[in-house]
């Protein structure tokens, strides 16, 4: 009767956590598609050329409007890394019941908001990267406009695919039970300590393949989506690290490709 009422528990925890998580990125996907329109944020007042075209002038940089932008950096990192994480997540919330034998649903909320939080960070970082671009002239569209760069972008990114630290990170984001066998805390502070390491280990795993926007354009839906799928996929697959390996190697080809071109 008690196993039953516990596995009863699990499922009931299990549907609430898919659904939180289903809830919390559907919501951050829904502000990455509805700020489809925001390279017009990119743009202030309009002017007028010798010959009569219409141009957009870039929008100065203010505080606000770097607060925008890491918002929006932060909400498209949500949308992005949650699914990849969910796997994780799930598994927390279903020891935290066994553990605490209480609903896990507070412990797994500071595990997720820990998550976050890393993300968070790294959205400032990439928010004060894109200002610097930006104003080096280096910014259109929200993507880089000079190939060398471009091309730098794309074998910095693949040769980080091919290193020990992609592979050290990638193992503990695709092996849950191997990170909560490790790094195991009970209470509040252990669920948020937890959260933040796992935070770092995705981001040592994934925050070169976060520069590619700079290559494919910030706003850029498509490509935004596709590092999503690719992410998803990388964590999740059986062959994942061999994934890595393989996306590294194409990214290296395709990025001197690039700077031969220029």
């Amino acid at each position: 009767m008690a196993r039953h009422t516990l596995e009863s528990l699990l499922r009931r925890d299990r549907h609430v956590a898919i659904g939180s998580l289903l809830l919390v990125t559907g919501l951050a996907w829904a502000s990455v598609l509805g700020g489809a329109a925001i390279p017009a944020l990119e743009h202030g007042m309009a002017m007028t050329d010798a010959h009569g075209h219409t141009m957009p002038m870039p929008m100065a940089w203010t505080l606000s409007y770097a607060i925008l932008m890491a918002l929006m950096w932060w909400i498209m990192m949500i949308a992005m890394m949650v699914p990849g994480a969910a796997p994780m997540i799930l598994l927390f919330a279903a020891i935290s019941r066994k553990e605490a034998r209480s609903d896990p649903f507070v412990p797994t909320g500071i595990f997720l908001a820990a998550y976050l939080v890393v993300w968070g960070a790294f959205s400032l970082i990439a928010t004060g990267l894109q200002w610097a671009l930006d104003t080096a002239g280096l910014l259109l569209a929200m993507a880089v406009t000079n190939a060398m760069l471009g091309g730098s972008i794309l074998v910095a990114a693949g040769v980080y695919q091919l290193t020990p630290m992609k592979q050290v990170c990638l193992k503990r984001c695709r092996g849950p039970v191997l990170f909560l066998t490790e790094r195991w805390q009970l209470g509040t502070a252990g669920a948020f300590g937890m959260g933040l390491a796992h935070g770092l280990y995705c981001l040592g795993c994934c925050w070169f393949l976060m520069s590619l926007l700079f290559f494919g354009g910030i706003v850029n839906v498509l490509w935004i989506a596709g590092l999503a799928i690719y992410v998803l996929f990388e964590k999740t697959v059986p062959a994942g690290h061999w994934l890595a390996r393989a996306v590294g190697a194409l990214l290296v080809v395709e990025g001197t490709l690039v700077l031969v071109a220029a």
